[in-house]
């Protein structure tokens, strides 16, 4: 084979040195490994300035970067902005995707084959969270970033209430919410303990409902014979009862006015700025909102905690996790394989995973960053220890088979506003968003 042809092989080595478990794609050409390979360009949703800087950096040490850019899309436009740029070829070498577009977008990418890269090194390699990436023919997209959701809390409000920690558990926030809601004579909420019931105004709603089924020991969807499966209204053989409408029920029982646990309505602002004025005890967003809420309120005390768990339960959390896709259309496409594979490796994910607030969705990234970030070592009566919240919570976070997010956020919108305004039986909302994923996916 001639000198001049490009190979990609995959070598059991993912960063500076040889380290069992984990890989990186080599890319061997005649010459200098380090000399530059082509124009490549990289969209995505995450920050500019953070994405543009390590590149810079990374380009005055090794020449692969030098023709390397990065271009920031809006999240709302982004889906629609990629596709119509692809079909047109116009689109980028490289485009960041979560793992809520894999099934949506799997078409649009060149796929790693399993013979190159094996289902059992990916696992061993990233987190279970990024299972999502592993498609039916081989590796979708290269993982990137981690970013758990977690638990805010307000530690003037909760020691104005006479307590000293949030929640650990869920069946402990019924007597938490009655010792931190306050209501007007006039019955309005004026302080909420925690923001679930509503979907508008609560930010990540469709992520914290997510995260509750499968706490509960509940699947939402599942792969079968390369089709998608939606088990929203299936029981559990392991669970008492249907994990899901036990999760929708206790979601939306704090926007029932007749429930002693009563702390939220559509009236309320959205969560996030409720929380920021200092009229939300709790708030659950991802790790990396920490820099907009500190910056929309400087003057807010508050902490953060691991979400709260159901008791006698396998712990269980979510987590965005972000990862270099390489685009069919690329006209360079070992090149993108290259950067995504430079840029997905232990100490640039997390260069990347720290400034973007999140962390590496690399285990040894992990393990390096933390001495207690090993299994157990991390959990103590299931909870993370408070210098690792951020850590633990993407080892215990988990993900589901979502084929596609806006199509789903519309059908968790309809089934949570259906239970809350009262027009749909719990477990009737449970069959009909059944139903529409089952639509979504084509059956």
């Amino acid at each position: 084979m001639k000198t001049s042809m490009f190979q990609i092989i995959l070598l059991a080595v993912f960063g500076a040195c040889a380290v069992a478990g984990t890989l990186i794609f080599a890319l061997l050409v005649s010459g200098n490994a380090g000399s530059a390979i082509g124009k490549v360009v990289i969209w995505g949703t995450l920050d500019e300035s953070t994405m543009t800087s390590v590149i810079r950096n990374a380009a005055e040490d090794d020449q692969r970067y030098s023709q390397v850019s990065y271009v920031y899309k809006d999240p709302d436009t982004y889906s629609s902005d990629l596709v119509n740029a692809l079909a047109g070829g116009t689109g980028p070498d490289l485009f960041i995707m979560s793992q809520d577009m894999v099934m949506r977008d799997a078409t649009k990418v060149y796929q790693v084959p399993f013979t190159a890269l094996s289902k059992t090194q990916f696992q061993n390699t990233f987190v279970q969270a990024a299972s999502a990436f592993m498609g039916e023919n081989g590796i979708v997209a290269l993982p990137l970033t981690a970013d758990p959701l977690v638990m805010y809390w307000n530690t003037d409000l909760l020691s104005g209430a006479g307590l000293s920690q949030p929640p650990a558990y869920w069946d402990e926030v019924s007597a938490f919410a009655k010792r931190i809601v306050k209501r007007s004579d006039a019955g309005d909420v004026t302080r909420s303990a925690i923001a679930f019931g509503e979907y508008d105004n609560v930010n990540n709603a469709k992520d914290i409902l997510s995260m509750l089924i499968l706490q509960a020991g509940g699947t939402i969807t599942a792969r079968n014979s390369g089709t998608i499966v939606p088990l929203l209204s299936s029981r559990s053989a392991d669970v008492q009862g249907l994990p899901a409408e036990k999760a929708l029920m206790f979601y939306t029982e704090f926007a029932d006015p007749s429930q002693q646990e009563y702390s939220w309505n559509r009236g309320r602002p959205d969560a996030r700025t409720a929380f920021t004025s200092g009229d939300l005890a709790l708030y659950f967003g991802y790790a990396s909102e920490e820099e907009q809420i500190r910056h929309a309120n400087p003057n807010l005390n508050f902490l953060i905690a691991p979400v709260p768990q159901e008791r006698g339960m396998t712990p269980v959390s979510v987590a965005r996790v972000y990862a270099l896709a390489t685009a069919r259309t690329s006209s360079n496409v070992t090149g993108a394989l290259t950067i995504a594979t430079l840029l997905a490796a232990h100490d640039m994910s997390a260069m990347i995973a720290d400034s973007l607030g999140a962390v590496s969705a690399r285990r040894d990234a992990l393990q390096s960053t933390s001495t207690a970030a090993s299994g157990n070592g991390l959990i103590g009566d299931g909870l993370c220890s408070d210098s690792d919240v951020r850590i633990c919570s993407v080892l215990l976070a988990r993900s589901w088979i979502d084929p596609d997010p806006d199509k789903t956020n519309a059908i968790f919108r309809a089934m949570i506003q259906g239970v809350t305004s009262g027009s749909v039986r719990v477990q009737d909302a449970l069959g009909r968003a059944d139903q529409q994923i089952a639509h979504a996916v084509g059956q």
